[in-house]
């Protein structure tokens, strides 16, 4: 809660304003009761006509007046809800950006999107909610307490006697199911992370034939989301029938009570109808807050949640910057000694200790079998992970106790997936290198193989959909190397970005990034043997393990596992 206090309290004014006009709208609604004893004793009993007249008239300048209010404090509440969520959600998505990449996998992404959607609209309109009805609730109910003492001493003391009981049992069925909303957010995240690998990774799901196995495990997980959800609705829903049946049997009590103060002249007719209209107002208020508890124990579990997120600390930036004296050299490479990685919560490494070298200009390919650990290694090596044990090098830098900025500065990443930005060719590229001039663009473009369609088309100013949706595959991936290239980094890393073009556009790009200028290292990621073959290192792994690592000739002769992918894909092996 103190996330929601932290980001309401710029907006104080308009939570002070919020419950202020609800109060007045409060006093008005209180009011009215006796104002209708007035039109009965004085009115109706006495046939007075003005009095008549004049008691209609004021209870309608009072709903009038009520209407005006409820809607002022309606308008303050919106505005306190909408501007606070609106910075909390700014700012929990600034916190993100500063994750590292395992912290994000740890996290998992079908968790931070329900964090930032689902979770804020909950807290959004608990907020709501809580300026506009929480607060009406204590106003009514010891408002008409209030006035039933006004009303009638002996009767107020079944008032008294309510109250209590009914805060008592609101607040433990409160206390009660505010862990039960919790874990169903958990159990939400766990569906919606299920249903996303199922839509993402539909082809592979296929191609192996787990359609049942994914059936039983979406199905297993929404029957568990069900029956938590149904335990917490049950519990919530009790709080109506309960405070329904109390009110009424005190309602029951009261006028029988009443009755007797009649006939001994205590109390006349309308006093009796001013306190049953006050017990009326506290169930209708006691009803409307049972169904605002459930809204109120789910924002409090979504608060919650996202103040989880903010209590962790990003590893973006270390606490202390160790830098290399020759950092700026140019002769420093990538040094990895006995480097091992596991990720959270993983019970076996995904990387088990290698050891190896890429000198500056080198051209290195990582190659192995699905789930060798190829893409891990990719990481490390751009110090997007930080080793679980051994030594990383990059540039003369230790990733573990430096700025991650010094580091990535040099490095350009091209993932598995090309994703592109809606906008523009110029605006995607732009988010490599922000003052990229034209010339550097439609170089980096022409050096990945993509100037050609771009040309095409309007140049620099072609149109991109979300996702690039208007490109094919191929094409998307060229453009992200092309983004990559414009920094002109130390480091470019292709990460199995080549899978989508033919051999001939691959073969041209490859002898492209072999004319570059400036002569970055190039590390290729890749399942085909025919994208490194050329390479001057070449790395194999199994299982996490390092287990070849030399020329393409070498390895032929002296790696069984090089030998089987090579064989595996068609090539001669003498």
């Amino acid at each position: 809660m103190r996330v929601i206090a932290k980001h309401l309290k710029p907006y104080s004014l308009y939570c002070l304003l919020g419950p202020l006009f609800k109060l007045l709208e409060v006093v008005f609604e209180l009011y009215v009761p006796l104002v209708i004893t007035e039109l009965i004793e004085q009115g109706i009993l006495l046939d007075s006509q003005p009095t008549i007249y004049k008691c209609a008239a004021t209870i309608a300048a009072l709903g009038i007046l009520g209407f005006f209010s409820a809607l002022l404090a309606q308008h303050f509440a919106a505005k306190a809800s909408t501007h606070a969520v609106g910075d909390i959600k700014n700012n929990l998505f600034i916190h993100i950006q500063h994750f590292s990449f395992s912290q994000l996998e740890s996290l998992g992404k079908s968790s931070l999107f329900s964090r930032l959607t689902s979770d804020m609209n909950q807290i959004q309109t608990a907020i709501n909610l809580t300026l506009r009805l929480l607060l009406r609730s204590p106003f009514v109910v010891f408002g008409a307490m209030i006035m039933a003492f006004l009303v009638s001493k002996e009767s107020a003391f079944y008032f008294v006697i309510l109250i209590p009981i009914l805060f008592i049992i609101t607040f433990a069925i409160l206390i009660y199911t505010i862990p039960l909303f919790s874990k169903s957010q958990i159990k939400l995240d766990n569906l919606v992370t299920i249903t996303r690998e199922n839509l993402t990774g539909t082809r592979v799901i296929r191609a192996f034939r787990h359609e049942n196995e994914e059936t039983e495990q979406f199905y297993s997980s929404a029957d568990q989301l069900l029956d938590i959800q149904n335990l917490s609705s049950a519990i919530s829903t009790i709080l109506n029938p309960v405070t329904t049946i109390l009110v009424n049997v005190f309602i029951v009590l009261m006028i029988n009570n009443g009755y007797s103060l009649f006939m001994k002249g205590s109390v006349s007719q309308g006093d009796l109808l001013a306190l049953y209209n006050y017990m009326s107002m506290i169930l209708v208020e006691l009803i409307k807050l049972s169904n605002l508890v459930i809204t109120i124990t789910k924002g409090i579990a979504s608060a919650k949640r996202v103040e989880e997120i903010f209590d962790i600390n990003a590893t973006e930036e270390p606490d202390s910057v160790s830098i290399a004296d020759n950092t700026k050299s140019e002769t420093l490479g990538i040094v990895f000694d006995n480097v091992s990685y596991k990720y959270p919560d993983s019970p076996l490494p995904a990387i088990y200790p290698v050891s190896f070298s890429i000198d500056p200009g080198e051209v290195v390919g990582i190659i192995g079998g699905i789930g060798s650990g190829k893409s891990t290694l990719g990481h490390l090596i751009a110090g997007y992970y930080l080793p679980s044990d051994g030594t990383v090098m990059i540039f003369g830098l230790n990733p573990v106790n430096s700025v991650p900025s010094l580091i990535r500065h040099n490095i350009s990443y091209v993932f598995q997936k090309a994703s592109l930005i809606s906008g523009t060719i110029r605006s995607n590229l732009c988010w490599g290198k922000n003052d990229a001039t034209d010339e550097e663009m439609i170089f980096a473009l022409e050096a990945a193989q993509a100037w050609s369609f771009i040309n095409e088309k309007n140049g620099l100013e072609t149109v991109v959909e979300r996702d690039g949706k208007n490109f094919s595959g191929g094409q998307r991936q060229r453009l992200s190397i092309a983004r990559a290239l414009i920094k002109k980094p130390r480091l470019l890393i292709l990460d199995d970005s080549a899978s989508a073009l033919d051999y001939i556009t691959e073969s041209k790009l490859r002898a492209a990034l072999a004319k570059l200028p400036w002569h970055p290292t190039v590390v290729i990621i890749s399942q085909r043997i025919t994208s490194i073959i050329h390479a001057d290192k070449i790395l194999v792994l199994k299982n996490g393990s390092l287990v070849g690592k030399g020329t393409h000739s070498e390895l032929i002769n002296t790696c069984d596992e090089y030998r089987e992918i090579a064989l595996s894909q068609g090539m001669e092996v003498s």
